[in-house]
């Protein structure tokens, strides 16, 4: 039995973590002479106290729960999967082809059509670092994040000489066919009566992410292949005496991984650009590392610590708009969030296990 129960590990080092992190970011306000307090209604206010501040927090929070979910099932495997802006960059790709060259009858069908092919393209890119890593011993970090960089060049090459219409100036593919465009939030929420402003992003590929979570959770702790991801993941060795392959895992964890990291671009590209950006992930790929790490890499979590983002990314556009306090500001919080959940989580765990510890001893 260990010192500290479940939900203290789940919720309340988090959330103290989150605390803690809230309060420096508060000081770094003050020092620049601005209103901590007054920044934090403003950044509550813009994100959270409209159905239009909502629909931008929804739509981020959308993204960071693909590339979350994706770090956290090869996190489960033990394996430290950094390329899903990568991933994500080559599912866009996907979702282009197919919404350009298919004429599709239906959006709903070309949504189908467009999550598979988001999906392919997204584990296909995946594929070539967990081959290394599997067959050749190249470390996933390395390969993962390299890739990274090949991904943004063969965009490059890909928009310039294949996707971009004659004449155009921007780097961007052709716009798609007006009938494929996704539902809005609103729209979905008007059909059982409540009311939600749709001049925002938020589509239904909200509804796939929570879809996603639920996949992932009956995936990993409800199936087979979950059991050997995960045993693989606490100890290869044995888990390779047990059994499992270890080619087989590191391949299914990454091909699962980079698969869900394709599947955002059905939002960014599909739901709200309606054509293939350039930067259409826009960081979205490592989001989704701090995602998992303070989600502890459990859907439930993912989801909770995804809007969580999604509230910063919002609440910081209208802190730039409305303040003084500059954009950058927010990357900075949103470091420090990442540094007292992931890099110094013990600075906070420790002293909470202290303390039940200490409580158990009195009650005994």
């Amino acid at each position: 039995m260990t010192a500290m129960p479940k939900w203290a590990d789940a919720i309340l080092v988090p959330l103290i973590s989150l605390l803690i992190a809230f309060v420096i970011s508060g000081l770094v306000i003050l020092a620049i002479g601005e209103d901590p307090v007054a920044a934090m209604k403003l950044m509550i206010t813009g994100a959270l106290g409209s159905t239009y501040g909502w629909g931008y927090t929804l739509y981020y929070a959308t993204n960071f729960i693909f590339t979350g979910l994706a770090v956290s099932v090869a996190f489960q495997a033990g394996l430290f999967n950094i390329g899903g802006e990568g991933q994500a960059t080559l599912g866009g790709l996907g979702v282009a082809l197919a919404c350009l060259f298919v004429p599709w009858p239906h959006w709903s069908l070309a949504l189908i059509g467009a999550a598979g092919m988001a999906a392919l393209f997204g584990a296909a890119w995946a594929a070539i670092p967990a081959y290394l890593q599997a067959k050749r011993g190249s470390h996933v970090v390395i390969t993962t994040i390299m890739f990274n960089y090949i991904a943004a060049a063969l965009m490059i090459y890909v928009l310039v000489t294949v996707l971009r219409p004659a004449g155009a100036m921007d780097t961007a593919s052709a716009r798609f066919d007006p009938a494929l465009k996704l539902p809005r939030l609103g729209d979905i929420l008007g059909l059982v009566g409540i009311p939600f402003n749709n001049r925002n992003p938020a589509n239904i590929s909200l509804l796939i992410a929570f879809v996603a979570c639920v996949g992932v959770w009956l995936l990993m702790w409800r199936t087979r292949l979950g059991y050997q991801l995960r045993a693989f993941g606490k100890s290869e060795k044995a888990s390779v005496y047990a059994g499992i392959n270890p080619v087989r895992i590191t391949m299914y964890a990454m091909l699962i991984s980079g698969g869900l990291s394709g599947m955002m671009a059905i939002n960014t590209v599909m739901g709200e650009a309606q054509r293939l950006l350039l930067n259409s992930v826009e960081g979205a790929g490592f989001i989704g590392i701090a995602v998992a790490l303070m989600g502890r890499s459990h859907p439930v979590g993912v989801l909770l610590a995804a809007i969580l983002f999604g509230f910063l990314y919002q609440g910081g556009a209208e802190l730039a708009l409305w303040t003084t306090i500059p954009r950058e500001l927010i990357i900075v919080i949103q470091a420090l969030v990442i540094l007292f959940t992931g890099a110094m989580d013990n600075m906070v765990r420790k002293p909470v296990e202290s303390l039940f510890l200490l409580l158990r001893k009195g009650k005994a």
